[in-house]
């Protein structure tokens, strides 16, 4: 029975995302009022959920780190890890936020510092606010979630030798003529998850390199053509990429991303108001610490906070969820031969310090320059997101330069989360095969690329968040059933060797 079920997933789940993508771009206003329809029903009704499932995972996270489960190898007892560590969190990383951090590393500080619920608008106090927002939604939460969902499949994959398939878990846990079909539903919806997810990142990311193109060369910011030539120069690359072996393309786009991360941050830290920066760096870290708990139970029911609070937080978390089969299956095939405490402790804090560390130096300079009044970012982010952080850039020494980095560094970040992204669901269709086909993902990378394509025509950043939202409202339901399933097999195998 199970030997069918790749053939069967593979030819529904590709042909079924392929028909929504050509429909997005025959009539992208349809798609568009679908996913807000959706979206807008789950937000009214289940942002409670989306919330308590997010924050339980950070408090599942720190238990099994610290707890005796900590120790156990995900792998055999004397396996070691297949790569350095260095190349290990790279990987990660580059996987689990790619372009985002450079697309929101301006324009979300600053727009919350023009207005957010418990901030106190356009002050020094509410730009260290605005970053302890910021930091919710990029920090812990977010590692949170893909730790747990790597850590459920490594488990069961390198300690059970079961099928690398997001369904596994809950085959393997429970029993009853119910499990099969949710278990393929699972398989399925992990899968329309992560190519929703993965488009919305990959059209974000080509609209900001649009707009670089556009102040740095003059190209037309809202020529589809000129759209259409960055998106296929990005599939050639990215299918070029996914032509490779995962210790190669992936590998060495990872280590390229973290290093001119690391270069243009570093530039920006000591060109620019360095003290300010990290004060507002150590300011906001020990203010979103200390704000963490009140901010992970808040669900801001009054009507006038409640559109906020699901347009931003709700959205992130669900964007992550979208993320999470596809990030939590790479991170745990590049994690065999880590012990829990080691794979959850490098998943959650050194990602989480990083992004703080980067949003602190780009949204920091933003709400530094927007609070001296010479930037103007207020108005470019009220107007255009894609824009911050070329605005941002003007004040700066070197500025061009600046900017053909970043479009640099947008494109290689989506080649390589997009590359990412084909060899997961390559595995996904491939019963949960460590090394997928070329063909299959040649075949996923084709489909991203339409989809993405589809989604780029509605040039509205709302509308690509509620589209990239879609498949994982549906999945968050599943992700319990496999952290449920986990947990059972987790006592249960500690038990039977400690009894």
């Amino acid at each position: 029975m199970r030997q069918r079920l790749t053939p069967n997933l593979f030819f529904v789940s590709l042909p079924f995302i392929a028909v929504i993508g050509i429909a997005g771009i025959a009539a992208p206003e349809w798609l568009a009022a679908g996913a807000g329809a959706f979206t807008k029903a789950w937000f009214s009704s289940f942002d409670w959920f989306t919330m308590l499932l997010s924050t339980g995972t950070v408090v599942l996270s720190l238990v099994l780190a610290f707890s005796r489960f900590g120790k156990i190898v995900l792998g055999k007892s004397d396996e070691k890890p297949e790569f350095s560590t260095v190349s290990w969190l790279s990987m990660l990383f580059a996987a689990g936020m790619g372009t985002g951090i450079l697309f929101w590393g301006v324009a979300e500080p600053i727009t919350h510092y023009l207005g957010a619920p418990g901030l106190e608008a356009k002050t020094e106090s509410g730009a260290h606010y605005a970053l302890v927002l910021t930091a919710l939604h990029w920090g812990l939460h977010a590692w949170s979630i893909y730790a747990i969902a790597g850590l459920v499949l490594a488990y069961f994959c390198f300690c059970h030798a079961r099928p690398y398939l997001p369904g596994e878990p809950i085959r393997s846990s429970f029993r009853g003529a119910w499990v099969e079909p949710l278990s393929k539903a699972t398989d399925f919806l992990a899968i329309i998850a992560i190519v929703f997810g993965v488009a919305g990142s990959l059209t974000m990311g080509s609209l900001q390199i649009q707009s670089g193109l556009s102040l740095l060369f003059g190209v037309d910011r809202d020529s589809n053509l000129v759209t259409t030539a960055i998106l296929l120069a990005l599939v050639v690359a990215y299918m070029t990429s996914a032509a490779t072996s995962l210790d190669k393309g992936i590998k060495w786009l990872s280590n390229v991303n973290i290093a001119l991360c690391v270069a243009l941050g570093l530039f920006l830290l000591f060109t620019g108001p360095s003290l300010y920066l990290l004060k507002m760096f150590f300011v906001s870290l020990g203010d979103y610490l200390r704000e963490l708990p009140s901010l992970s139970t808040q669900f801001f029911p009054s009507k006038g906070d409640s559109g906020w609070f699901h347009s931003w937080t709700i959205t992130y978390f669900l964007w992550w969820i979208a993320w999470a089969p596809f990030v939590g299956v790479f991170i745990a095939r590049i994690s065999r031969g880590r012990t829990i405490r080691e794979f959850v402790l490098g998943v959650i804090f050194v990602p989480t310090v990083f992004s703080l560390l980067w949003f602190s130096i780009l949204g920091g300079a933003g709400l530094y320059a927007e609070m001296s009044g010479a930037s103007g970012l207020s108005s470019v982010v009220a107007q255009d997101l894609t824009l911050a952080l070329f605005t941002l850039f003007d004040g700066f020494p070197m500025s061009n330069v600046l900017s053909f980095t970043a479009i640099l560094l947008v494109f290689v970040f989506l080649v390589t989360s997009v590359d990412s992204a084909t060899f997961v669901l390559g595995m996904l269709t491939s019963q949960g095969s460590m090394n997928p086909t070329v063909r299959k993902k040649l075949s996923w990378g084709v489909t991203l690329g339409v989809l993405g394509g589809a989604l780029t025509l509605s040039r509205n950043v709302d509308v690509v968040k509620s589209i990239a939202i879609l498949g994982a409202i549906p999945f968050s339901i599943f992700l319990v059933l496999q952290i449920a399933g986990f947990l059972r097999v987790l006592v249960r195998d500690e038990r039977r060797k400690n009894p």
